[in-house]
């Protein structure tokens, strides 16, 4: 395995008397896909959460060979770490220019910034065309556009999606995931929570399986699609 993107080590989140995560550990390389896959409830959005540092957690994060354990979430962000989070989190009552904008709070050089308003928008050219629009106005679709876009502005070395199919038609699943895959041809790191297994394990280069808060299968992508008890479990049936 090259470069450590992302180690986790024993990370356990809890809420009140309830064990979300329970001490999970697993990496992800320097330009790496890793998808975790589960039921609902199994622990995969806690575990993002907890990375960030958006929820209390126990356990040991390291970006990039730093240990971000003891960190806020904006210090966590600053280290280049960028959550795109379930239900987009954009905000509607902002233009889809001042939401891109606020994603690059942290990095607000004036050249860089147009530089990578430039590389946002040639990857999402619907973006352009709406830039003056309320976010509010858009698409489901167009709404994950802007909020992968808007974690893109960040200059992040580190991006964790979650749900990123989420409410979306099988076309535009399928534009947001080519766009997922250019993003990591550009040498991106991406940890990928999508309930969508299949497509998951169709993007990624490796992936966790997480049950009720624990690890309980990893390997290859390829390999875990036809993993018999992956598709008794989440691909309704043998793969071919």
């Amino acid at each position: 395995m090259s470069e450590l993107a992302l180690s986790v080590s024993q990370l356990a989140v809890s809420y009140g008397g309830i064990r979300a995560v329970k001490g999970i550990s697993f990496e992800v390389a320097r330009g790496e896909i890793v998808a975790l896959i589960g039921a609902n409830g199994a622990g995969k959005t806690s575990t993002l959460r907890g990375i960030v540092r958006l929820v209390k957690a126990e356990g040991k994060v390291q970006v990039f060979g730093t240990d971000v354990s003891r960190l806020e979430a904006d210090q966590v962000a600053a280290l280049g770490v960028a959550l795109v989070p379930e239900g987009r989190g954009i905000f509607t009552g902002l233009t889809v220019r001042e939401n891109l904008e606020l994603g690059a709070y942290l990095k607000r050089e004036p050249k860089g910034l147009a530089q990578r308003m430039e590389r946002v928008l040639k990857l999402f050219p619907r973006l352009g065309e709406r830039l003056t629009q309320d976010a509010g106005t858009l698409s489901g679709g167009e709404q994950q556009m802007l909020a992968i876009g808007r974690a893109l502005m960040a200059d992040p070395r580190v991006i964790l999606l979650d749900e990123p199919s989420l409410g979306l038609s099988p076309k535009l699943v399928g534009e947001i995931f080519a766009a997922i895959r250019e993003i990591a041809a550009g040498g991106m790191t991406i940890l990928l929570v999508e309930q969508n297994t299949r497509l998951s394990l169709e993007t990624a280069q490796r992936a966790y399986v997480l049950a009720t808060g624990e690890i309980v299968l990893s390997g290859a992508a390829a390999e875990l699609a036809h993993d018999p008890r992956i598709q008794e479990a989440y691909l309704g049936g043998t793969v071919e």
